[in-house]
């Protein structure tokens, strides 16, 4: 995958209304995207659950000056 380093750090996350539960997926809130050169809103949504996994919700991860996007995973 490829991964971008940005300068501008992401503004704070929305505050999104969580449906209630649906058996067998799991809520991947929504967050920030770059792209061309502003950062867009992804709305949250469901995944379906990987029986013998956990989501791990994607992020923003601070590297020095620079923002990387972490995907989101089934670990």
């Amino acid at each position: 995958a490829f991964a971008q380093a940005i300068v501008v750090a992401p503004p704070a996350p929305r505050v999104e209304v969580v449906p209630a539960p649906r058996d067998g997926y799991v809520w991947d809130h929504g967050h920030w995207r770059w792209d061309h050169g502003r950062y867009v809103w992804i709305a949250g949504h469901w995944q379906p659950v990987r029986v013998g996994y956990h989501w791990v919700p994607g992020h923003w991860a601070q590297r020095g000056p620079n923002w990387l996007w972490v995907e989101g995973h089934w670990a």
